[in-house]
């Protein structure tokens, strides 16, 4: 009899990478694989303190080259860092673990833009198969990249030549060339330090064996099928209450459900802007504001890592004034807020984890986005599968008390959106589920790394 297939899992640096790469982990790991889950040093340690009992124990950590003080929400240096250290430290854990029968990886799985993790798996002769964990559009776009300089519409930069619309296709939603996913208008050396690395996805794409998404072909067909081989095996989702923590690098409030379960059924406003947006004072004002002129019970996250000594007094002024009306929390258990009937609405910055959560639950959003894919995002979800609305800033980039409390108040009462919700729901569910197209899509590949 042969050896168990080993599978080495390696994930970018960043929640809304290993979140769901960890997700997808444990569904290999279902399947009687054994799977060894691999980042930088900073993360393993963040995770194995958030992590249920019942969880993956093959974790291993590789450095990243910085110093234990600095800053790894430093995206520049981090990249950096990460390409110039890890594939060394990377190669050497593949060659230690092939020295045992048992232990030989007989897959790479890795995010799309590790790209070096795809250049030593091909130097070593070992399958891959490359995952990417945004929308199937934002992938089409990025491997796009090579005909939109070709036919003119940006500079070998990422810089837009004109100021204007771009369509992939005309049933996709529209780019504005000031939102490619790699644009930072006014700070050109980040935008040109994203670009490249973007970019680099494209050889990891020729490298691969497969093509994974967490995406599902109902949702999205139209852009997934723009892009040739690709695998969606999503919605990836924690599944049972047991493994919500799967991923997170933030203890979880679970007393928020406990909250959520004295709350009307359908009434509550949830708020949480992912693991990167940050608020200067006045915005966190207007959407305190916002939220208590609705008249309506809210739960808010609000990050431990931002909350400096005038957030922190702030945030005690408003716990005071809101008692029983609203709670704040340092994070949440995401799925199972979504997934509560007492939940109404979901004020989102539409990273693709929190907009695939959403869909499967079945909940409207109110659109809030920051950076990257997620003003395309927005544009899906309110354009294309009409399942929320988006709030617009004023002259000064505010978004005001008024706009929140009034687009919270429509999009309650819209009863098209909330209809075009559980229809997504329901689809994802089905995809899902024994029979469905990312439960096929997925039996398929496991079949497949087994060989």
């Amino acid at each position: 009899m042969g050896s168990q297939s080993h599978v080495l899992v390696v994930s970018f640096p960043a929640q809304g990478h290993v979140a769901p790469l960890m997700k997808l982990s444990h569904q290999i790991a279902d399947h009687g694989i054994k799977v060894t889950f691999v980042s930088t040093e900073f993360i393993i340690a963040r995770l194995t303190t958030t992590m249920p009992v019942k969880s993956l124990r093959r974790l291993v950590s590789l450095p990243d080259g910085l110093e234990p003080g600095d800053d790894r929400t430093d995206a520049l240096k981090l990249i950096n860092s990460f390409q110039e250290v890890m594939p060394g430290h990377f190669k050497d854990l593949v060659e230690k673990s092939n020295e045992s029968y048992d232990d030989r990886i007989s897959c790479v799985i890795a995010g799309i833009s590790v790209v070096w993790a795809f250049e030593v798996a091909e130097k070593m002769g070992i399958k891959s198969a490359a995952f990417w964990p945004a929308g199937p559009a934002t992938l089409a776009l990025t491997l796009r990249i090579p005909k939109l300089i070709e036919d003119g519409i940006i500079d070998t930069q990422g810089t837009p030549i004109k100021n204007d619309l771009f369509w992939l296709s005309k049933e996709i939603p529209a780019w504005k060339s000031s939102e490619f996913p790699w644009s930072f208008p006014g700070d050109s050396r980040m935008q040109n330090i994203f670009f490249q690395y973007v970019f680099k996805m494209n050889h990891s794409v020729k490298l691969c064996n497969w093509l994974l998404c967490n995406s599902f072909y109902e949702l999205d067909s139209l852009a997934l099928n723009l892009i040739p081989g690709i695998i969606p095996v999503g919605p990836l989702l924690s599944g049972n209450q047991l493994e919500n923590h799967i991923g997170s690098f933030w203890p979880e409030d679970s007393t928020c459900l406990s909250w959520l379960d004295k709350q009307p059924v359908g009434s509550v406003i949830y708020a949480s802007f992912g693991s990167t947006s940050t608020f200067n004072q006045q915005q966190f004002d207007e959407l305190a504001l916002g939220l208590e002129l609705t008249g309506l019970p809210f739960l808010w996250v609000i990050r431990s890592d931002i909350a400096n000594e005038a957030l922190s007094e702030f945030l005690d002024g408003i716990r005071s004034r809101i008692a029983d009306s609203g709670k704040i929390v340092c994070w949440a258990p995401q799925e199972q807020v979504l997934a509560h009937p007492s939940t109404a609405c979901f004020i989102s910055h539409c990273g693709w984890n929190s907009t695939l959560e959403g869909i499967s639950m079945g909940v409207p959003f109110l659109c809030w986005p920051y950076f990257a894919d997620q003003f395309q995002n927005k544009s899906y979800i309110c354009d294309f599968l009409k399942v929320g609305l988006g709030l617009n800033p004023d002259e000064n980039g505010i978004i005001t008390r008024q706009e929140i409390n009034t687009k919270i108040k429509t999009l309650i009462i819209d009863d098209g959106i909330k209809t075009n919700a559980l229809k997504l729901k329901e689809m994802a569910k089905k995809s899902g589920t024994e029979g469905g197209s990312s439960f096929k899509n997925f039996e398929s590949f496991i079949e497949q790394i087994k060989q």
